[in-house]
C-alpha cells in the first residue's frame, strides 16, 4: 500500500473515530459545573472561577490530555447566571484534538420555598485539527520510493453547537438533563461530512447526611450521586459517594454499566481526595482502570481547582446540596 493511501486512511479512521467516540469526560464532573450542564451557570450566588486537567491512560506512549477553564456569575435582580467555557483535548501523537469556546444563560426559578428549577443554554463555537506533521507513516520506518503523504484537505474543521439542560434541585436533592450537540457540528477534514452525535447526560443524587450549625457552613455530609451518559452506541454509568468532614473530602466512584447489564466488568473506580473551603476547592482523583485495557493503559490523573466569589444577598436563592467535585 502507497504511503499516500496509508495517511489518508489513518487521519480518515481518526476523524470518523473522533465524531463517532465519546466526548472527553472528567471523573470529577461536578468540579467541572458548567461543562456537565449549562444550568449550573452562577449557581454560586456570585461568582466562580474553575480550572480542570486530565491525563487519561498514562502508560500508553502518548496520553489523552484535556484542559478545560470557567467562569461563570449570577445576576440577582435578574434571577440568572452566565457562564464562559473553554476546553482543549488533545488526543494521541498525532495530536487529534478539539477546541471549544461558549457562553451560557441559566434562569433561576422559585418552585417553592426550597425547590428550584434552572433551565440553560450553551452556545458554542469549536475546532477539530490534526497535527499531520507529527504521524509516523511506515516509509518513516521502511524504505519506500513513494510520494510524500497528502495533508487533509483542511487544517482545521470549525463549526458552532447548542447544549440545552434542565436542573431542579431542593435541599437534599437534585437531577438534571443536559441534551449537547444539538446542531451536530461537523468534525471532518475532508469534504464530506462527519458530525458528533447527540449527547444525553442524565445526573442526579441526595444528600444522605447533613450536619452543621444555624447560618454556619456544613460540618460533615455524605452524599450518593450519578451521572448516566448516552451518545450514539455509547453508554456509560459513573456512581458514587462522597463524604466531607470540613475541609476534608472523600470520594468513591464505580464507572461502567451493572454487571448484569453487560458480559464486561466496567470501565474503571475512582478515588477521590479533595480539600475544600467556603471560597477554595482543589481535588485530585485516580481512575484504577479494571476494563480490559488494564494491561495497557492503567489510570488516569485529574487535578480540579475552583474559586468562589461569594458576594452579599438580599435574598436567599437556595444552595445546591450536590458536591463540588
Amino acid at each position: 500500500m502507497s504511503r499516500f493511501y496509508i495517511s489518508l486512511f489513518l487521519v480518515i479512521i481518526l476523524s470518523w473515530h473522533n465524531g463517532f467516540g465519546q466526548d472527553p469526560q472528567f471523573s470529577q464532573f461536578y468540579s467541572n459545573p458548567l461543562y456537565l450542564a449549562p444550568s449550573f451557570a452562577g449557581a454560586t450566588g456570585g461568582s466562580r472561577l474553575c480550572a480542570n486537567f486530565r491525563d487519561q491512560w498514562i502508560a500508553l506512549p502518548s496520553t489523552f490530555i484535556t484542559y478545560s477553564f470557567s467562569y461563570d456569575h449570577y445576576f440577582e435582580a435578574f434571577n440568572s447566571g452566565i457562564g464562559f467555557l473553554a476546553y482543549r483535548d488533545i488526543a494521541g501523537a498525532g495530536e487529534l484534538g478539539t477546541f471549544s469556546v461558549g457562553a451560557q444563560y441559566a434562569y433561576n426559578i422559585k418552585v417553592k420555598h426550597t425547590a428550584f428549577i434552572r433551565p440553560g443554554l450553551h452556545f458554542s463555537y469549536r475546532e477539530t485539527g490534526l497535527a499531520f506533521d507529527k504521524l509516523t507513516f511506515i516509509d518513516d520506518v521502511m524504505n519506500y520510493d513513494e510520494p510524500a503523504p497528502t495533508p487533509p484537505a483542511l487544517t482545521k474543521a470549525r463549526d458552532v453547537d447548542l447544549a440545552l439542560s434542565t436542573l431542579f434541585y431542593s435541599k437534599r436533592i437534585w437531577g438534571g438533563v443536559t441534551v449537547d450537540h444539538l446542531l451536530r457540528p461537523n468534525v471532518s477534514l475532508y469534504a464530506d461530512k462527519v458530525k458528533v452525535p447527540i449527547r444525553v447526560s442524565v445526573f442526579g443524587g441526595v444528600e444522605l447526611v447533613r450536619r452543621g450549625r444555624l447560618l454556619k457552613p456544613l460540618d460533615e455530609t455524605m452524599t450518593l450521586a450519578f451521572l448516566l451518559k448516552t451518545q450514539a452506541q455509547y453508554t456509560q454509568l459513573d456512581l458514587g459517594v462522597y463524604w466531607h468532614k470540613n475541609p476534608l473530602v472523600l470520594g468513591l466512584w464505580y464507572r461502567g454499566l451493572p454487571p448484569f447489564k453487560t458480559s464486561e466488568r466496567g470501565d474503571a473506580f475512582v478515588v477521590l481526595v479533595g480539600y475544600k473551603t467556603t471560597h477554595f476547592n482543589i481535588g485530585y482523583s485516580y481512575d484504577i482502570t479494571i476494563s480490559n485495557l488494564i494491561a495497557h493503559a492503567l489510570g488516569s490523573h485529574e487535578i480540579s481547582i475552583s474559586y468562589k466569589f461569594l458576594l452579599p444577598r438580599r435574598k436567599k436563592k437556595g444552595s445546591l446540596p450536590c458536591p463540588e467535585f
